[in-house]
């Protein structure tokens, strides 16, 4: 007999490598060993592969057979290799050619009766094929769109077995994503701002985070619309870049969540996970790796509402992923890294009871009480918020207003012109908004006059504010003067962006 070796591909953390499946074929008893680090799934793959060569009727090898995913030094997990496994058997079995393996990359699941089903992470394995310099790439019928979307190779899609062996046999043309029906675009009825009743102060502010990225932090009473404005925001951001939306789009298709695969993603995530999560649900973890809300929500929103009642410790594990943009999972096996540049927005009540500082209602709360309550967000994560809010009980004359509130639409031309201004001034670097700016370009980008410097000074003495707060301030100037079109930070600027920061109002300062 003889032997076969096919690319394949396994996927650590969003990014595909390849594998090479190697197939050796040799007298003795019949016998099957697999190595390479194969876990549960992949070692099951041997029933699959068997039973699915059988009922599509053709003739198994009962020979030694022995197995080996290379690199063998990874782990190797999934059921995509089902489909080479079974490529190699028949080709190790001079049932098929060798001449057009080495064109291809072959991924997908086997049924027992030889059909393929849809696995996860295409869209990496095509990014792979297209670094490979690979000719295409063959896939489930129902991945096919999806991998279509990385250009320069050829993607063919297969219902089962039978076409694969027919197609490298050179006997069939297999369907292209060109020639499939169209995937329906799913209507997606967003909130707008025009629905969120006053709260001109608390628009305004995600209007600032939405132009600049910047995280939020709301406190009021319940019922006041926080939930509501936190769900408008996704409405004001600004489409994603093809670059952003094909790496948000691997992370999905990776957990399989993918919900329109062949198109574009265009409007950013928005993940809202309840406060019961736990740590690796919000991070990621697991024995092998998974990505978390954190990564779930790249190039989006993540929105943590009634922030107090989540787990300490998994606030606490926000700080790491709010700096560096990514999360790295360390495990014996291997070490993942998820991206993970969202922006942070938390809603929460300044006590217990939701009351304290209404107007119109009692709060019934020990001092104490209060103090523990707040204290359940450590300093050092509050302060990341460049933004914090407070969100008012609405009178009954606001309540029953009929003059037209400002639509989404509207604000997102406002942040789309400061965003173009932010493009242009950080052209040729990696930065995309002013959050993102560090000391160099702070230094550069928010110049401040010799009175902005002393409202500044006194500022950071009388509020004992950090380093982070200080240059936090300095970004969320640059994005109000973006915001008005001025090249300059004006005195008005920094108040606002000094209030947004202190909690306080502007006549205050």
């Amino acid at each position: 007999m003889s032997n076969a070796t096919l690319l394949s591909a396994g996927l650590l953390g969003i990014e595909a490598y390849p594998i090479h499946v190697e197939v050796d074929i040799t007298k003795g008893l019949p016998g099957w060993s697999t190595v390479g680090l194969p876990e549960s799934a992949v070692r099951e793959s041997k029933e699959r592969v068997i039973s699915s060569i059988h009922n599509c009727g053709y003739e198994f090898p009962f020979r030694r057979i022995t197995l080996n995913l290379a690199p063998a030094g990874v782990k190797k997990q999934g059921t995509g290799f089902d489909l080479p496994i079974a490529v190699g058997l028949l080709t190790a079995s001079e049932k098929l050619p060798k001449t057009r393996l080495g064109d291809y990359l072959l991924l997908g699941e086997l049924s027992l009766q030889g059909q393929l089903r849809p696995v996860r992470g295409a869209l990496s394995v095509a990014r792979l094929a297209q670094r490979q310099g690979l000719k295409g790439l063959i896939l489930p019928l129902e991945n096919a769109s999806e991998a279509a979307m990385i250009g320069g190779l050829e993607v063919w899609g297969a219902r089962d077995l039978p076409e694969v062996v027919e197609f490298l046999c050179g006997r069939i043309q297999l369907q292209a994503p060109s020639e499939l029906p169209p995937t329906p675009l799913s209507a997606v009825a967003a909130p707008d701002f025009s629905e969120v009743q006053g709260q001109a102060h608390a628009k305004r502010a995600m209007e600032v985070a939405a132009a600049g990225f910047h995280n939020l932090m709301m406190v009021g009473p319940p019922g006041t619309g926080k939930s509501l404005m936190a769900g408008c925001l996704p409405s004001i951001l600004p489409p994603m870049s093809l670059e952003e939306s094909l790496t948000t789009m691997q992370i999905y298709s990776l957990v399989g969540q993918l919900q329109e695969p062949g198109r574009l993603m265009k409007q950013r995530p928005f993940r809202a996970p309840h406060h019961t999560i736990s740590d690796a649900g919000l991070i990621g973890g697991g024995s092998f790796p998974r990505p978390g809300e954190v990564s779930l929500a790249h190039n989006g929103v993540l929105f943590l509402d009634e922030i107090p009642e989540f787990k300490r410790n998994a606030l606490e594990s926000l700080r790491q992923p709010l700096e560096s943009h990514q999360v790295i999972l360390s495990r014996a096996q291997c070490q993942i890294m998820y991206p993970s540049r969202f922006l942070l927005v938390g809603a929460m009540n300044p006590c217990p009871c939701g009351q304290r500082g209404n107007p119109r209602s009692t709060c019934l709360c020990p001092v104490g009480t209060v103090q523990r309550y707040q204290g359940r967000i450590s300093g050092p994560l509050l302060d990341r918020f460049d933004l914090k809010v407070e969100v008012p009980a609405l009178s009954y004359s606001d309540l029953q207003k009929n003059s037209p509130e400002e639509a989404s639409a509207t604000i997102l031309e406002r942040v789309l012109a400061a965003r173009e201004r932010q493009q242009s001034r950080f052209r040729g670097t990696a930065l995309l908004y002013n959050a993102q700016m560090r000391g160099r370009e702070i230094r550069e980008f928010c110049r401040l006059d010799a009175e902005g410097e002393a409202l500044l000074e006194a500022a950071v003495q009388k509020w004992a504010l950090s380093a982070r707060a200080y240059h936090r301030i300095l970004k969320v100037t640059r994005t109000l003067a973006d915001l008005d079109g001025d090249e300059n930070i004006s005195l008005a600027h920094l108040s606002e962006a000094i209030a947004y920061r202190t909690g306080q109002s502007k006549g205050q300062l």
